[in-house]
């Protein structure tokens, strides 16, 4: 495999061996960036100089036996809402232009302490708010397998750069997918880690903003192994908090697929999903199945499903439009008062959701313990859920306004935004949850399922994604000659 699709893992060992040198490596990424991404837009913002002289220093540090970490001398880039010094961190809002980092991030910072250094940062939507990755800043982001779909969002210029080999590792931010759905869509691997693993200081447009409710921070890579090499360096307190607590994620108890039990949903009614992608599904159950996993078709938690999509709804629109200008938020007051306490269509469920009381916060906070005590006791019996990410495989570009998109789904008209529901899974409950690459669907495009563990068990969902890629090589690289 050429080197620019390598794991970043075994990139850094090819430099520790000097077979190659950062700097020889680094280059290449940048030629390959320069080559390529004009029709993809990926990389939005280049720190090429500064990439060239950080690879010179690793591979003085390494001539001087200076080991830098696990990543010495490899070459990233991150999703533009991390901070990097003496660049602009705007989330894709014109207003936010000269919005310049006065210090790297603390994703960053734990990254280049691994000895990584980075070519730049990534694309996204406006305000970090779409399953596609376009803004007035920075333009449209297509996705490498067809630059006339998107890669997702709102990671999407993080797993496209990944899947056309323009960086080895990434990290990107979730609270609807936005890991997720990018790696699906582009045929890589992603994790959302459960809640409040990874700080969020340093991904964000103001400083010291506290951690989110329900948004995460966490990699994209083109390995699982990666995905855990990444964790392991994201993961742990803040300084401040480092006083009183550490974290001590378990490792994965399994080293081999059939240890698994593994949990197969394949499709719902409340978020129909296309027949590939429900098919690929029966398939992964299938083939775990014939090397001698215990494999369910039917097992599920046992809470109200509806109840807890709703749940997690009106939670979502609480974070999400928390920064809406008093005006907007009046309107949606006023409309919100005028609603009928029953009414629990998507409209009604958005209003609601945005002007949230603290007491109903509250409220919904207590439902969502419930939901995940359910999950806890599912864990109880089954290793990791395998069910769809999306309901479809990458879709075309679309602009129009949120409210005015709908998705086709084998011939059917479905909200666009009905089929967070499957992402929504894992973020409500704050558990964690690997997408791993299946191979391609009938057009061609990829598929990525999505494997759910036990709250805290993020090492075991990744070594699920190990195994299945090491078993099922399902990973497959797009040409973009």
């Amino acid at each position: 495999m050429d080197i620019h699709y390598l794991s970043a893992l075994e990139i850094a060992e090819k430099i520790k061996s000097k077979e190659i040198s950062s700097l020889e490596l680094t280059q290449h990424f940048i030629d390959r960036i320069e080559k390529y991404d004009d029709k993809i837009n990926s990389v939005v913002v280049r720190i090429f100089d500064q990439a060239i002289e950080d690879a010179k220093e690793a591979d003085k540090s390494l001539s001087a036996n200076q080991n830098l970490g696990p990543l010495h001398g490899v070459p990233m880039t991150i999703k533009e809402s991390y901070n990097i010094k003496g660049q602009s961190t705007n989330w894709g809002i014109p207003d936010y232009k000269g919005n310049i980092a006065k210090e790297d991030g603390l994703a960053v910072q734990r990254f280049k302490n691994a000895g990584a250094h980075f070519l730049g940062k990534t694309n996204v939507p406006m305000n970090l708010a779409d399953f596609q990755s376009y803004n007035d800043v920075y333009g449209t982001t297509g996705n490498p397998w067809d630059v006339n779909r998107t890669p997702g969002g709102s990671s999407g210029g993080s797993a496209a750069a990944l899947a056309a080999g323009f960086t080895s590792l990434e990290a990107g931010s979730d609270i609807g997918g936005s890991i997720r759905n990018p790696a699906h869509y582009c045929g890589v691997f992603g994790h959302k880690p459960s809640h409040g693993i990874i700080p969020s200081s340093g991904h964000e447009l103001i400083p010291n903003v506290p951690e989110p409710d329900l948004s995460v921070c966490g990699p994209l890579s083109r390995s699982a192994k990666d995905l855990e090499i990444a964790l392991d360096i994201m993961a742990g307190p803040i300084e401040r908090e480092a006083r009183g607590w550490q974290l001590n994620l378990p490792e994965s108890r399994k080293s081999s697929l059939k240890d698994f039990n593994v949990a197969i949903w394949s499709n719902d009614e409340l978020a129909p999903v296309s027949k590939d992608i429900s098919q690929r599904c029966e398939d992964v159950g299938k083939n775990l199945a014939s090397i001698g996993a215990n494999v369910s078709y039917t097992a599920k938690p046992e809470h109200d499903f509806l109840k807890a999509e709703i749940n997690y709804q009106l939670l979502l629109q609480s974070v999400m439009q928390s920064g809406m200008s008093d005006d907007e938020f009046k309107k949606i007051e006023e409309i919100a008062s005028n609603l009928d306490r029953n009414d629990l269509s998507a409209d009604a469920i958005l209003a609601k959701g945005t002007v949230l009381s603290h007491r109903n916060w509250i409220r919904q906070n207590y439902a969502r313990e419930q939901i995940k005590i359910s999950w806890s006791k599912f864990f109880q019996e089954w290793d990791v859920l395998i069910c769809p990410q999306l309901a479809t495989t990458a879709i075309e570009h679309d602009h129009r306004k949120m409210s005015e998109r709908t998705i086709m789904i084998d011939n059917q008209e479905q909200r666009f935004f009905q089929q967070i529901f499957w992402p929504g899974l894992a973020v409500n409950a704050h558990l964690p949850s690997t997408v791993f690459p299946t191979g391609l669907a009938s057009d061609g495009m990829p598929i990525g399922l999505q494997a759910i563990g036990a709250v805290y068990e993020d090492k075991t969902t990744i070594k699920f994604a190990e195994l299945y890629e090491q078993e099922f090589k399902a990973f497959v690289v797009p040409n973009l000659d």
